[in-house]
């Protein structure tokens, strides 16, 4: 016995699909809103629910203040253990690398005070720059880009951890170098505003040469300008003595040399017979360089001792790091990682060691050419020397002119204060630094394509439980999109695209909803 089959029925007209597909986006939008009111709670009690739902405001905070403070603390112990390392390998004592006595002891590995500040540095930041997000969330009833500008700056006063300063002074400067950048990067994104030159290849390269001139400049003849880390930073890295930097300081001045201070310095020294006038127009090359009589020897001597001394820094600063904020990374390619960190480090310590071979080059070549001195000389020298940066990737040419720039703003910011062009404001590094950290995190927030990578990823990394994990704006949960989204779908541009051969229903792509 046959069954006949039911006759099938014709699909239902477009209209009658699309009506349905409406009706159901329309309940499916009503089910959100109705959803939404309830987790706002109550009328009166309208606000934007925090990002940290399995713990309190308090408790966040708190666990990021601690987090971060461990975090920044071991990156600063980790970095002096290193170079402690390091120091007992050059004297070849390899059997104390094995003591943990000699290789962690406070007599030799004085870090505690200053891993401490800068851990209440970054913990104290973080910690309550998140108390601030939530109070004002609350208090305002309502998430907007004034929230995280207020918060950015209160914060910033985390900075009175550090006692130095000058140390203030450059963090505030570098910090005002990225807001520029930011907010160059969002005008020109909008085509608001272009700065000439900014498509150059080597622009970079520009800017880095300019400010090592002003901080080439201000170590010879304005020392007093510059972070006393600085200072000797410089003067262990370059092969030329304190007394004769002196010299060429008072030479250039046309003030009387302390001929006595210098006579001592060549005691003893092949080019002790030099006859020194108290009023000389150029210090000469036998004085510069005097365990030496060829100018080329000694820059080439200069640019070995410099990599030698320097390669351990430059290692740990590339190693320490990555390690300690990319432990997984570490632990999946340790031997790819250490690889890395020396290849960067040869890179950067050739870098620096070129940089000090030009320097002195230049000077030892205008005492050839020249028979008094000048201190544009050494603004020139530094510019020319800048040049060695070429060694280094194009994405840390950048970097470095954005840190050597802050250091070049203090000396001529000293200068000017010094000469009373400036009025010498109180504590003016703080209020700075609190400014410029309330623009850093809108741009993070709100405009994060701004950012030079190398920064945005610090701070994530350093604010770990919101911004680390982007998701939907502040406020704005997974069924907001979809509300923007079904909101966006029945423009009139969507639903009528029947002259192009497509009905509404298959321009609908659930996909591109979040959550699906």
């Amino acid at each position: 016995m046959r069954t006949s089959k039911p006759p099938q029925q014709p699909p239902p007209p477009p209209d009658a699909a699309e009506r349905r597909l409406r009706e159901a986006e329309q309940r499916l939008k009503e089910a959100i809103e109705e959803l939404q009111r309830r987790q706002r709670g109550p009328p009166g009690d309208l606000q934007p629910p925090c990002d940290h739902a399995d713990e309190s405001c308090v408790a966040n905070a708190v666990g990021n203040l601690c987090q971060s403070f461990l975090l920044s603390y071991g990156i600063r112990v980790g970095i002096g253990i290193l170079l402690r390392a390091f120091k007992l390998a050059r004297l070849k004592s390899y059997s104390s690398l094995l003591d943990i006595k000699q290789l962690v002891s406070e007599k030799d590995l004085i870090v505690r005070e200053e891993a401490c500040r800068i851990g209440l540095l970054f913990g104290g930041f973080t910690g309550s720059y998140h108390a601030l997000r939530c109070l004002l969330r609350k208090m305002r009833k309502k998430e907007t880009p004034v929230n995280a500008i207020l918060a950015g700056a209160v914060s910033g006063l985390s900075i009175l951890a550090l006692d130095d300063s000058s140390r203030r002074r450059t963090l505030a400067l570098y910090l005002l170098a990225r807001l520029a950048q930011c907010a160059y990067n969002s005008a020109k994104s909008k085509n608001k505003f272009h700065l000439w030159g900014s498509h150059w290849n080597h622009g970079d390269t520009l800017l880095f040469a300019i400010a090592c001139a002003q901080v080439m400049y201000s170590f010879v003849m304005r020392p007093e300008s510059l972070p006393k880390s600085y200072q000797d930073f410089i003067q262990k890295t370059g092969p030329v003595a304190a007394p004769v930097y002196k010299a060429v300081r008072e030479c250039c001045r046309g003030s009387p040399v302390d001929v006595a201070s210098l006579a001592a310095y060549l005691s003893g020294r092949t080019s002790s017979d030099v006859k020194l006038d108290k009023f000389p127009e150029l210090i000469p090359c036998s004085v510069i360089h005097p365990d030496t009589k060829s100018c080329l020897v000694h820059n080439a001597n200069a640019a070995k001792a410099t990599f030698r001394k320097t390669f351990p820094l430059y290692f740990s600063l590339t190693f320490v790091p990555f390690v300690v904020l990319r432990l997984q990374k570490f632990m999946d390619a340790p031997v790819r990682t250490c690889r890395n960190a020396v290849t960067n480090a040869v890179r950067s310590t050739s870098f620096l060691s070129a940089f000090v071979g030009i320097f002195q080059g230049v000077i030892c070549l205008h005492r050839k050419v020249a028979l008094k001195d000048h201190k544009l000389v050494y603004w020139l020298a530094g510019g020319l020397s800048a040049l060695s940066v070429l060694l280094e990737k194009k994405a840390r040419r950048g970097e470095l002119a954005l840190y050597v720039l802050p250091r070049a703003g203090e000396s001529l910011w000293y200068i000017l204060v010094n000469r009373r062009l400036l009025p010498d404001i109180k504590n003016a590094e703080v209020a700075l630094f609190c400014a410029c950290m309330g623009g850093i995190m809108y741009y993070l927030e709100q405009e994060p394509d701004t950012m030079a990578p190398f920064l945005r990823g610090l701070i994530r990394r350093f604010l770990a439980s919101r911004i680390s994990n982007p998701g939907p704006p502040a406020g704005r949960s997974a069924s907001y999109s979809y509300l923007q989204t079904l909101d966006a779908m029945k423009k009139p541009d969507v639903l009528d695209n029947r002259e192009n051969g497509t009905t509404s229903s298959e321009k609908y792509n659930l996909e591109s909803i979040p959550g699906l």
